[in-house]
Protein backbone atom coordinates (compact mmCIF):
# COMPACT_ATOMS: atom_id res chain seq x y z
CA UNK A 1 0.00 0.00 0.00
CA UNK A 2 1.17 3.40 -0.61
CA UNK A 3 1.96 6.64 0.66
CA UNK A 4 -1.45 7.49 -1.47
CA UNK A 5 -3.61 4.96 -0.58
CA UNK A 6 -2.75 5.01 2.96
CA UNK A 7 -3.92 8.79 3.20
CA UNK A 8 -7.19 7.41 1.95
CA UNK A 9 -8.01 5.27 4.01
CA UNK A 10 -6.66 8.12 7.02
CA UNK A 11 -9.68 9.95 4.83
CA UNK A 12 -12.11 7.37 5.05
CA UNK A 13 -11.96 7.16 8.77
CA UNK A 14 -11.46 10.63 9.70
CA UNK A 15 -12.43 13.37 6.83
CA UNK A 16 -11.82 16.68 9.27
CA UNK A 17 -8.82 18.48 8.81
CA UNK A 18 -7.41 17.72 5.19
CA UNK A 19 -5.64 20.07 3.22
CA UNK A 20 -6.33 20.69 -0.84
CA UNK A 21 -2.97 19.50 -1.41
CA UNK A 22 -3.42 15.83 0.00
CA UNK A 23 -6.64 15.86 -2.26
CA UNK A 24 -4.66 16.27 -5.35
CA UNK A 25 -1.63 14.00 -4.68
CA UNK A 26 -4.56 11.17 -4.07
CA UNK A 27 -5.55 12.43 -7.13
CA UNK A 28 -2.17 12.27 -9.36
CA UNK A 29 -2.05 8.66 -7.89
CA UNK A 30 -5.35 7.63 -9.53
CA UNK A 31 -4.48 9.96 -12.79
CA UNK A 32 -7.80 12.17 -12.03
CA UNK A 33 -7.05 15.39 -13.72
CA UNK A 34 -7.05 18.67 -11.24
CA UNK A 35 -8.14 22.40 -12.70
CA UNK A 36 -8.06 25.69 -11.12
CA UNK A 37 -7.78 28.75 -13.16
CA UNK A 38 -7.79 31.45 -10.97
CA UNK A 39 -11.28 30.38 -9.03
CA UNK A 40 -11.08 29.24 -5.28
CA UNK A 41 -12.46 25.69 -6.17
CA UNK A 42 -10.37 22.89 -7.52
CA UNK A 43 -12.07 21.06 -10.15
CA UNK A 44 -11.15 16.78 -10.40
CA UNK A 45 -12.04 15.43 -12.90
CA UNK A 46 -12.12 11.30 -14.41
CA UNK A 47 -14.00 10.30 -17.53
CA UNK A 48 -15.04 7.33 -15.42
CA UNK A 49 -15.87 8.78 -12.16
CA UNK A 50 -17.25 12.21 -12.75
CA UNK A 51 -16.55 15.51 -11.76
CA UNK A 52 -16.14 17.52 -8.16
CA UNK A 53 -15.66 20.75 -7.13
CA UNK A 54 -14.03 21.23 -3.61
CA UNK A 55 -13.49 24.84 -2.03
CA UNK A 56 -9.42 25.47 -1.68
CA UNK A 57 -9.94 27.49 1.44
CA UNK A 58 -8.93 25.35 4.55
CA UNK A 59 -10.06 23.52 6.37
CA UNK A 60 -12.14 21.58 4.23
CA UNK A 61 -15.22 20.82 5.11
CA UNK A 62 -16.15 16.99 5.92
CA UNK A 63 -18.86 16.75 3.47
CA UNK A 64 -16.31 17.53 0.46
CA UNK A 65 -14.29 14.79 1.47
CA UNK A 66 -16.54 12.27 1.87
CA UNK A 67 -17.50 13.49 -1.90
CA UNK A 68 -13.70 13.26 -2.78
CA UNK A 69 -13.40 9.59 -1.30
CA UNK A 70 -16.59 8.39 -3.08
CA UNK A 71 -15.16 9.39 -6.27
CA UNK A 72 -11.33 8.14 -6.01
CA UNK A 73 -13.37 4.62 -4.89
CA UNK A 74 -15.10 4.44 -8.35
CA UNK A 75 -11.67 4.51 -9.48
CA UNK A 76 -10.47 2.01 -7.20
CA UNK A 77 -9.09 -1.65 -8.54
CA UNK A 78 -11.24 -3.55 -6.34
CA UNK A 79 -14.13 -1.90 -7.67
CA UNK A 80 -13.52 -2.63 -11.23
CA UNK A 81 -16.33 -4.45 -13.57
Amino acid sequence: MGKAEKTLSRMRNNPRNWRIEDLKTIARRFDCATDQHGTSHVIFRHPLAGRLAVPADRPIKPVYIKLFVELIGKLEPSNES
